[in-house]
This record gives structure tokens, C-alpha cells and sequence, in this order.
């Protein structure tokens, strides 16, 4: 499909700079066809049904950008994933893909110094993306990046990062590190939203998919076919396979709680919808006739133009709902992007 279809105008006093205080008094859209409904996040407990069950990605985000030098030029390093491949895993510390700035003027076997005494050596540069090994690894590497790293705000968002955004730009049920990107529609739940949907009788189930910084990467080909997705590393436990499996046997809705959720469910899904065990990476892409197999509903946040998150939920809802939900958004003052509102969908007839 041409990728200029999935274009919109949207103004940038949209943006949002900051989330909602409290988190769940974001806005929230229902969209359910052409029918479109406001309400706020903390709705959730009567939007929803008892029964059904909410799918969580459990990633938590890391921080992924730091600053440091190689000789007299500054570099900026964004990590996106780390190699697992065998011949990755040396003595001297662990290996990571990143996208690098300057990344022309990094060439392999220089080294690029960071504060703390944190070190990376090049090993080696296609574009921007760089392999580095650093030399630690594991729980020092990452207890060395949360003293000297910078939260991975995306670049829409055009301020530094802040003592604040340490809590902001992470989901309250956060556990698992290895994100570069937060699964922004879990950053609208408290802990007395998620007390309250249990409360309601819907039930809950945690996956892990851990983002990269290739979501942030603009669609440049003309034609979404020509579009490549950088693989993330994803997980869904037998027990959770079995949670979501027994819940829509049970006659519950499968919810997605954001993209991530749905591109790990579907990842892992048979022709039947059922759910299994996976622990891989992906790089599955959902466009518009991509068939839906799992998720009943997709919570999310309000996406980029052009962008292969708005794609995947014209797929989920269909492209001339989204259109018309996205107008009303634009219209009625909705938040969009990270920090931003989000939306309830409702899979379209397939």
C-alpha cells in the first residue's frame, strides 16, 4: 500500500510534553465503528467486561541514550538491542546494536568513552546503526547506565530529559529490563486503576516485548511493502499463554494493552487465535488486510503520521475509522504521541 495514504495533518501544539497528573486522567476515545465516545482512562473498569482479560507488556524501559566521546568528537549512542549471538558473549562485556550520532565518523576499533569509566568499542557500522561491545555487562552494565544514561525520550519530544521523566516514562507495572521505548498505553494505569479493574472481574496477563529504537525510525519508502521492521526480543510464558487461552474460551475479549502487546500476541498466534509460548524476536509488520487473530480490543495512544503504529491500528479498526476517530481527536483536543491520551478500539469486522 502507498504509505502517503496514512498521512495526516496534525498540529504541534498536539504533542504533549508531559503526561497526564493523574496518570489515568488521560483521555480515552472509544472507538467502536463509527461510533466514537470520550471518556477518561479511569473508565476502563465499566468500558470493559467482566471476563475479559487485559494483556500487559511488562518491558521496562532502560536508560538507553548516553553521551560520552570518541578522541575530540561528541557522540550520541541510543541502544536499541543487545546481540545474543554466541560469538557476542566474550569475556570482555556485553555487545549492542545502537544508532549512533556522529555515526560517519565511527569506524571500527575506535572507542568511544563515556563518564563513569564506561567504555564501548566499534565493532562495527552499517548507517547509523552501530555494533559496540562495552566493557561490562549484565547487572553492572545496566546499574552503569541508570548513573551516567539519559531516559530515551523519542525525538518528538524536543526537551531534555529529566529527574521526572525517570517515573514518567515508565508503566507502573514495569519489571523486566531491556526497552529503549515505553509501551506508552501502559503508562496511563495507577495502582488503584489496576486494583479497580480487578475489582471489576477482568483479569489481567503479562507479556514481555522489549521495544527498540527502530519504532521511532520514519516509513521512507513510497510503498509499505518496501518497509523494514527491526526485529524486537519478545516473550509470552506457557502461563500466560494458558491465561489469555482459557479466558477467550470462557467467551472474554482478549485486550491489548498497546502495539507491542498486539504485535507479540499475534507473533505468537495460531490460525485459530490461540496463543502460544514464544521467545523470539519479531519483526512482524501489521498493515491494513493483515488478518487480526487474537485481540478483541487495542488500547493504544494516538500515533505519527506515515507512521507503521498508525498503520497497525487501521489495520486492527479499519483505515476510514481511524481517519474519522483521528479527525474527532484533532478536532476535541486530544494529547497525542507518548506522553499523550489514548484510544479503546474495537477490532473491525474480518
Amino acid at each position: 500500500m502507498r504509505v502517503d495514504l496514512f498521512d495526516f495533518d496534525l498540529p504541534p501544539d498536539h504533542i504533549a510534553d508531559r503526561p497526564a497528573v493523574p496518570r489515568d486522567a488521560a483521555r480515552l476515545l472509544h472507538v467502536a465503528g463509527s461510533n466514537l465516545t470520550d471518556h477518561t482512562v479511569a473508565a476502563l473498569p465499566r468500558l470493559l467486561m467482566r471476563g475479559d482479560i487485559m494483556v500487559f507488556n511488562n518491558t521496562r524501559v532502560f536508560p538507553a541514550r548516553v553521551l560520552g566521546r570518541r578522541g575530540d568528537v561528541p557522540v550520541e549512542l541510543l541502544l536499541h538491542k543487545q546481540s545474543m549471538a554466541a560469538q557476542d558473549v566474550n569475556s570482555k562485556g556485553a555487545t549492542w546494536q545502537g544508532f549512533a550520532r556522529p555515526a560517519k565518523r565511527l569506524k571500527p576499533g575506535h572507542v568511544i568513552v563515556f563518564p563513569g569509566g564506561l567504555t564501548a568499542d566499534v565493532v562495527s557500522r552499517g548507517g547509523p546503526l552501530v555494533t559496540v561491545t562495552f566493557n561490562l555487562a549484565g547487572p553492572a552494565l545496566m546499574a552503569k547506565l541508570a548513573e551516567v544514561g539519559h531516559v530515551p525520550l523519542p525525538p518528538y519530544i524536543r526537551r531534555a530529559d529529566d529527574a521526572r521523566d525517570r517515573d514518567d516514562y515508565q508503566t507502573a507495572y514495569a519489571a523486566r529490563d531491556g526497552a529503549v521505548a515505553a509501551p506508552t498505553a501502559g503508562l496511563h494505569f495507577t495502582p488503584a486503576l489496576l486494583a479497580a479493574l480487578d475489582a471489576a472481574g477482568i483479569m489481567h496477563a503479562y507479556v514481555t516485548l522489549h521495544v527498540g529504537a527502530g519504532t521511532f525510525l520514519p516509513v521512507s519508502a513510497d510503498d509499505t511493502a518496501d518497509h523494514k521492521m527491526h526485529a524486537e526480543w519478545g516473550e509470552i510464558t506457557a502461563e500466560a499463554a494458558d491465561a489469555i487461552n482459557t479466558a477467550r474460551i470462557r467467551g472474554g475479549r482478549i485486550v491489548a494493552v498497546g502495539t507491542t502487546s498486539l504485535r507479540l500476541l499475534e507473533s505468537a498466534a495460531r490460525d485459530d487465535g490461540t496463543v502460544q509460548p514464544f521467545s523470539d524476536e519479531t519483526a512482524i509488520f501489521i498493515t491494513p488486510g493483515t488478518r487480526i487473530k487474537t485481540a478483541d480490543l487495542l488500547m493504544t495512544n494516538f500515533h505519527l503520521p506515515r507512521s507503521t503504529l498508525f498503520m497497525l491500528v487501521s489495520a486492527f479498526a479499519g483505515m476510514d475509522t481511524m481517519r474519522t476517530a483521528y479527525a474527532h481527536a484533532i478536532a476535541t483536543g486530544y494529547r497525542f504521541y507518548s506522553y499523550g491520551d489514548a484510544s479503546l478500539l474495537e477490532r473491525a469486522p474480518q
